[in-house]
């Protein structure tokens, strides 16, 4: 019987020995058969992992959000017979990830789940914000509609508030642009604003202050992997 590995990978175009400790390239190393969003960009970060893994001796599976449940079983046959490894496109599987899924049906089949560090960009984000470590929540993607996004600010704002929670989102990039400066408008000027882009990489940018603050400055964000945080538990 295989057991399921949780495997992390680069929040970007990053030195892998800075941020991928040895110990989970060795597992990679001797793992077989891949789960992953997109198996051209895991065999590209296999290869950067070790140039003499031979590729066309691996199995890899498709595991996306348009992987039907269907399929997300037929990985048992697989996990019966040896390991398998979980990879996210960034950071760690599980999170804002269809991974979860096959990691859920693995501990209904009593299969083995050993997850292993490596960088998220939500922890690390969160852990440089400088807001509440203590009681926080991530909520995944805004409402892609106006008027739902925006109510979804103000309710995280005033939950922040009253509950004394850090908030914590994600924006498709090519939108962060507009939820910026929808943000700069809707909440209140001294609700902290912490953003963090393209983290551990050599183009990192993470800051926090008010949005009174944020209403002088234009933040490099452009269409970059980003979190935004936002905390207005200082306040009451």
């Amino acid at each position: 019987m295989g057991k399921l590995f949780l495997l992390p990978n680069t929040l970007g175009e990053t030195n892998i020995w800075g941020v991928i400790p040895s110990e989970v390239v060795n597992i990679i190393k001797h793992i077989r058969i891949f789960a992953s969003e997109n198996p051209k960009n895991t065999r590209r970060y296999l290869k950067k992992i070790d140039k003499e893994i031979e590729i066309e001796k691996l199995t890899f599976l498709e595991l996306n959000e348009h992987t039907d449940r269907k399929a997300i079983e037929a990985c048992l046959p697989w996990l019966e017979k040896e390991d398998i490894g979980i990879i996210s496109e960034a950071g760690c599987p599980g999170i804002a990830d269809p991974g979860a899924e096959l990691v859920a049906l693995a501990h209904r089949h009593h299969f083995e789940v050993i997850p292993l560090v490596g960088p998220s960009s939500i922890l690390l984000a969160l852990i440089a914000s400088g807001c509440n470590g203590q009681n926080f929540s991530f909520n995944g993607y805004l409402p892609v509609k106006n008027n739902e996004r925006m109510r979804a600010l103000k309710n995280f704002e005033r939950q922040s508030q009253v509950e004394n929670r850090t908030q914590i989102f994600i924006e498709t990039p090519y939108r962060n642009q507009k939820l910026f400066t929808e943000m700069l408008h809707i909440l209140q000027p001294q609700t902290l604003l912490s953003i963090a882009c393209d983290i551990t990489t050599e183009n990192e940018f993470i800051r926090t202050q008010t949005i009174q603050a944020w209403k002088t400055q234009m933040p490099p964000i452009g269409k970059r992997p980003a979190i935004f945080i936002i905390y207005a538990g200082g306040h009451k």
